[in-house]
């Protein structure tokens, strides 16, 4: 059913070829030839549920983890964090340019590296979260594994997004010598560059990205939900904040840390069969689409680098989400730590944080509708802002519970918006380049990769920074109360540091040329041009 079109020589044209009745084949359905299912756009949005599940029980709890489970010097954590997120983003160009030339199979081109990297992106994602039994080489440790899941992630995905990611992002592997190591890449990339090859109709491409956020926005709902209901009671300090004799109180529930340590490995476990389904469940439902029958042209790694880097406005959207992306995901990665110790809500952080996925897993759809209805750059501006007002409310005003959760809920609409608008803006780059350089063709993947390497490199500055700024604070690891100064750097981490990149990434996009207009005109060149050569190809195979 997943398998990939066009393994023949002579497949060019997306519909059969047969020698009756050819004009009436051809001419039969432009639409119909460009238009998925909605089980087809279902399968693919449940693809990329893996890395949105696996990012979010990341991004909200491996600080938290290697801080208070793991018992590691805030220093080593920040290290870990850093050199995880910067792997992850080197080999995400290097993978999108070997992928890119790859050769089509017969089950397409992106497919083959999603199921060959799948089995060890789950073994590798499951010993993150085991605490080995020796102190000396623990660094090393999750260093090793937490690099060798996030190269297996990055091939896939997406996200991306897309993802892809969100994500288009196509599969670009490392150099021959590394092949093997590399597989585990596989997901994340191929994953998101499957936008464009689902589909050459941008509406579709535009609707199954929609369907893609919204499953992905419910993977984050899902892994936060796992990891934090599973692992949230699982504490050995009080779950009072007045408490904090280290979890002697008898009226006060408390676990062993042997507890909580075997409640995140049950965690990462439910989350590793859920990964696995899903991948299941992509190849059995989306069948790739071949690309036109034009021949591709064979770019150097420099070329390409250069193809993308001198492109105005894929550089204009790519720093503008740069800035903004950094902003929610210093607020990602210490919020669990924010609500913990300076809102002093140990017991409801993880049901906080399910509060701001499931706000924004419900208005993806009402997200789609805006961009639709009023174009996407007044989404970005619209979506994004409207986080602001409650990342002041949230450290503006004393510890409250209620607040807290009102916060959260508003919080997770810019969430949503978040989540859905880079994807959705990145294929409309890539139309907009094929449209000015006719004769380049076949290295959408690059795009989509070199983007996510700037975002991830991004994520592991700041994920770095943010906890070795703990460190400087007196941050106490294992340790139930923390300094004042702990609170006040959460404090500044999650409300004016995210605020001045969301301002600073709303000025760049406003720069971003291509609007509505552009966008439309750019659709209809290039169906017009499918269609062409659609026409050529099935006049071609008569002959």
């Amino acid at each position: 059913m997943a398998r990939g079109e066009g393994a023949e020589p002579h497949a060019a044209t997306l519909l059969p070829i047969e020698p009756l009745n050819t004009e009436i084949k051809t001419a039969k359905p432009k639409d119909q030839r460009n238009r998925l299912t909605a089980w087809n756009k279902l399968c693919y949005g449940i693809g990329g549920a893996p890395y949105q599940i696996t990012g979010s029980a990341l991004g909200f709890f491996l600080q938290i983890y290697l801080l208070d489970v793991a018992q590691l010097d805030p220093f080593h954590a920040s290290i870990i964090l850093f050199v995880g997120r910067a792997w992850d983003a080197v080999t995400d160009p290097t993978v999108g340019f070997l992928v890119s030339r790859s050769r089509w199979t017969g089950i397409g081109r992106m497919m083959p590296w999603i199921l060959c990297s799948t089995p060890f992106a789950v073994l590798t994602y499951f010993l993150i979260w085991y605490v080995p039994p020796f102190e000396q080489g623990k660094v090393v440790w999750y260093l090793v594994f937490y690099c060798l899941f996030q190269s297996m992630q990055t091939v896939s995905m997406s996200r991306g997004h897309l993802v892809p990611p969100l994500v288009p992002v196509c599969v670009r592997r490392w150099p021959d010598c590394v092949r093997s190591l590399h597989a585990l890449q596989c997901f994340h990339v191929p994953y998101s560059a499957l936008t464009m090859f689902i589909s050459h109709d941008q509406k579709e491409r535009d609707s199954a990205t929609a369907y893609r956020m919204m499953v992905e926005v419910l993977g984050t709902v899902l892994g936060t939900a796992i990891q934090g209901q599973i692992v949230g009671g699982a504490t050995n300090c009080p779950t009072e904040p007045g408490d904090v004799d280290g979890g002697n109180s008898t009226n006060t529930s408390t676990v062993s840390l042997d507890e909580t340590k075997q409640a995140y490995l049950i965690a990462s476990g439910a989350i590793c069969i859920i990964y696995v389904l899903c991948a299941v469940v992509l190849f059995l439902g989306v069948k790739e689409q071949k690309e036109s029958g034009r021949p591709k042209t064979v770019l150097t790694f420099s070329q390409g680098l250069w193809l993308v880097l001198s492109y105005g406005p894929y550089i204009r959207l790519v720093i503008g989400f740069l800035f903004t992306s950094l902003a929610f995901m210093l607020l990602e990665g210490n919020f669990a730590l924010f609500i913990t110790y300076a809102l002093g809500h140990r017991k409801d952080f993880q049901n906080i944080l399910l509060v701001i996925m499931l706000s924004g897993a419900l208005t993806i759809p009402w997200w789609q509708w805006f961009l639709t209805r009023f174009g996407k750059k007044k989404a970005v501006y619209f979506g994004i802002s409207w986080a602001v007002p409650f990342m002041v409310l949230i450290v503006a005003i004393k510890s409250n519970l209620i607040v807290s959760y009102v916060v959260s809920l508003a919080a997770g609409v810019s969430v949503a918006a978040a989540f859905l608008l880079p994807w959705s803006m990145l294929p409309d780059v890539v139309d907009d380049f094929k449209v000015r350089n006719p004769d380049v063709n076949g290295h959408e993947a690059l795009f989509y990769s070199f983007y996510v390497f700037f975002i991830k490199f991004a994520s592991g500055v700041s994920l770095g920074v943010s906890t070795l700024s703990l460190k400087f604070a007196g941050y106490v690891t294992g340790s139930c109360s923390q300094p004042e100064a702990v609170s006040l750097t959460l404090k500044v981490l999650v409300s004016p540091v995210p605020i001045f990149l969301i301002a600073v990434g709303l000025l760049i996009l406003k720069t971003y040329p291509i609007d509505e207009g552009r966008r439309q005109s750019n659709r209809k060149l290039l169906q017009e041009r499918l269609d062409s050569e659609s026409e050529t190809s099935a006049l071609g195979s008569e002959v």
